[in-house]
């Protein structure tokens, strides 16, 4: 069919199945599988037991006895995905076992070499990531039920309850319900190519309602997971050995590397959503070292691939900004503003979240069983490693300096 004959529906659909954006879910992999072929049986095994396996002190003896699988039979994208996100699991309960200071500084051959090896063939760090633990953890109880919390679960657990569960599945329906502004995407930037402002005011109003949308459901965070919990125990599994004076010099994967790596945790920072906005509404975060632009730009790495690709075809995309600048049109500009508006008020959101999450219980005596820092270095730090309060607000800032306003 010549490109002249294809409906602006049909070039979007196009356009999201070359970057693996699903109809329904975004970002997130559609249908997750939940079982590997036998010869991985093992893998499973220990990565639905790690909770109890820890508390009985046998989580690293039955690591270190599992056979080491290479993976070759590991074919198709969601089957790999199954078995990276397993050993994304094993490997932080390795690494941390029961949360104090005894820290593994070697991850052993047997997991080592093959989560490497599928870390290599799906693009993805060798580490539990937003991609893993978020995106692809996760499926329907009553699978022709609906897609909503109470008929969801997660498909493995770190200690802490159902802790886990309410975080990775309030940051998945988060996901879902900003979906349509990504679907909206291909819309905005052909009505920009096109010149036609009605078609663009019309797709800018459908993100901001998304936006909307996404915040009401960030929302719910705080009915589903206790803030002690979250810092005290599930925070610490999620740890990634970059930024963290715990794994100073990294992990070394024996029988892969010589030399240790670092890596970073699962973070929001490593959601393709909000990055795919700022792109999209041509919002310039600081830049220089350490900082927003900076962090932003490394969380790319911890994405799959097609998504990444979507980051980069964006920022050659024609510019959304520029356009509504030159057009003058006040309905326009308030479209676009609503869309900034929207992530500005997720962002304090955020805010307000990593407050309630690590900030204050930071400053508060850990819960028994769990070690932690001091609050002095875990105060203002995320998963990712990062200064997440100072983040999080020089985001939010140059976010709110994209509003649009004219005499």
């Amino acid at each position: 069919m010549p490109h002249s004959q294809i409906s602006p529906a049909e070039g979007s659909r196009r356009i999201l199945e070359e970057y693996h954006i699903d109809e329904d879910v975004g970002f997130a992999l559609p249908h997750p599988l939940e079982e590997l072929p036998d010869t991985y049986r093992p893998w499973i095994l220990v990565a639905r037991n790690l909770p109890k396996l820890i508390e009985n002190g046998k989580l690293r003896e039955e690591v270190e006895k599992l056979p080491t699988l290479r993976t070759e039979e590991l074919r198709g994208h969601r089957l790999q995905r199954l078995a990276h996100l397993a050993l994304g699991y094993i490997t932080m309960a390795y690494v941390w076992n029961r949360g104090d200071d005894d820290i593994r500084k070697v991850l052993p051959r047997n997991l080592a070499v093959p989560y490497c090896e599928l870390s290599e063939k799906l693009g993805l760090p060798p580490i539990l990531s937003y991609a893993d633990c978020v995106l692809a953890n996760w499926k329907k109880k009553d699978p022709n039920g609906p897609g909503f919390l109470r008929n969801m679960d997660i498909l493995f657990s770190f200690p802490g309850g159902d802790c886990d569960k309410g975080f990775f599945l309030v940051s998945l329906m988060v996901e879902i319900a900003a979906s349509p502004a990504i679907k909206a995407i291909p819309t905005v930037s052909s009505a920009v190519e096109h010149q036609d402002p009605k078609a663009l005011e019309k797709a800018l109003c459908s993100i901001a309602a998304s936006l909307e949308k996404a915040k009401e459901i960030f929302k719910r965070m705080r009915d589903f997971v206790d803030p002690d919990t979250f810092f005290h125990v599930l925070r610490i599994y999620l740890s990634g050995w970059k930024g963290n004076p715990k794994l100073p010099e990294g992990l070394l994967y024996e029988g892969v590397w010589d030399t240790p790596k670092k890596f970073s945790g699962g973070s929001a920072g490593q959601s393709s959503i909000f990055q795919s906005l700022d792109v999209l509404l041509g919002i310039k975060h600081d830049v220089g070292e350490g900082s927003a632009a900076e962090f932003l730009q490394e969380m790319r790495e911890y994405m799959p691939p097609a998504h990444r690709n979507f980051l980069s075809s964006l920022e050659s995309a024609p510019p959304v900004r520029e356009f509504v600048i030159l057009r003058r049109n006040e309905d326009l500009k308030k479209a676009y503003n609503e869309c900034v508006n929207g992530l500005v008020s997720l962002r304090m959101f955020h805010l307000s979240i990593v407050d309630t999450y690590i900030v204050k219980p930071s400053k508060q005596k850990p819960m028994g069983g769990h070690k932690s820092e001091e609050p002095s270095n875990t105060e203002n730090r995320g998963t990712g490693g990062t200064d997440v309060m100072n983040f999080l607000r020089s985001v939010k800032d140059t976010t709110k300096k994209a509003l649009l306003s004219w005499p």
